[in-house]
């Protein structure tokens, strides 16, 4: 499986990421050259989206995550009604969705996957460390680091960096947690952040947007993407919307839409704790935040 892939899996918190369903039959239309949306979305008046009802920070069926506050800001600026189709982000998910035209956008899917038709990148974040502030361990930036050496890191089992803690010589002393687990019950992140808060682990590493929203709401723990790993995948990706392949003028309107209120999406993601990053890998606060991913 690739990198893209891998991190797909960890993304949406299931088995979407480990399955390799491809859309369905349905997902291929005839190519609209005429501009007029009505022959590529479920209801023209309406913003269908496909979505997970129990995946925070991303999302859930309460409208609490950040990919629902920028549904909600997509459908006002569009003036349409919003509305979602909820399908738990495990294997099939795509193609019972967006795949079977029973919604028209995927709010968060990473840069260069082929299960579905991407639009512009609006945020680019990384996999991160989090530790709590103070220990010391708040100020490695990368898991080649020697302090790292004997700690007990908490690493979600297939994610792509649990290949550069490998690489490090970190396994032997990590705590893994599931990848594939039931989101009604379980919640991998909140249980590492619960045993990093508890002294169970020394630090941990979470995709970026969990990353934050945990560490900020647990307190005292800081958080530092992962950019500057030198063996290993890269653990930094860029994050767009996914729309059927044949659905141009869609895509082109959420381009637009994306350019446009790239400030506002900024805030959203901020809001929620997700670490923002530049095209340098650099952070990106409330005040330095760019109009471009």
């Amino acid at each position: 499986m690739t990198e893209a892939g891998r991190h797909r899996r960890w993304l949406f918190s299931l088995s979407i990421l480990v399955a390799s369903c491809m859309l369905g039959d349905g997902a291929i239309a005839q190519t609209n050259e005429t501009g007029d949306l009505s022959f590529e979305l479920v209801d023209p008046k309406v913003l269908r989206v496909c979505s997970d009802p129990r995946n925070l920070p991303f999302s859930n069926e309460k409208g609490e995550g950040f990919e629902n506050k920028l549904a909600e800001l997509f459908a006002d600026k569009l003036q349409k009604k919003l509305d979602y189709v909820f399908f738990p982000q495990a294997t099939g998910f795509v193609r019972m969705t967006l795949g079977s035209h029973r919604c028209d956008v995927i709010m968060g899917f990473p840069q260069g996957d082929d299960l579905v038709q991407g639009t512009n990148p609006y945020y680019r974040t990384s996999y991160a460390l989090v530790a709590k502030a103070g220990s010391g361990l708040d100020e490695v930036d990368t898991l080649e680091d020697t302090r790292l050496k004997g700690k007990h890191v908490g690493i979600v089992a297939g994610t792509p960096p649990a290949t550069n803690m490998a690489i490090a010589g970190l396994m032997g002393d990590a705590k893994p947690y599931p990848l594939m687990i039931d989101t009604r019950y379980d919640n991998s992140a909140q249980a590492m952040i619960n045993d990093l808060t508890a002294g169970t682990i020394d630090a941990g590493v979470l995709w970026g947007p969990m990353a934050g929203f945990y560490a900020k709401k647990a307190g005292s723990l800081h958080v530092t993407p992962l950019v500057k790993e030198t063996t290993g995948p890269k653990l930094v990706y860029r994050i767009g919307m996914g729309v059927r392949g044949a659905d141009q003028n869609w895509k082109r309107q959420l381009n637009k839409l994306i350019h446009e209120n790239q400030g506002e999406i900024n805030k959203i993601l901020l809001d929620f704790g997700v670490p923002l990053l530049d095209e340098n890998d650099r952070p990106l606060g409330a005040e330095t935040a760019k109009k471009t991913p």
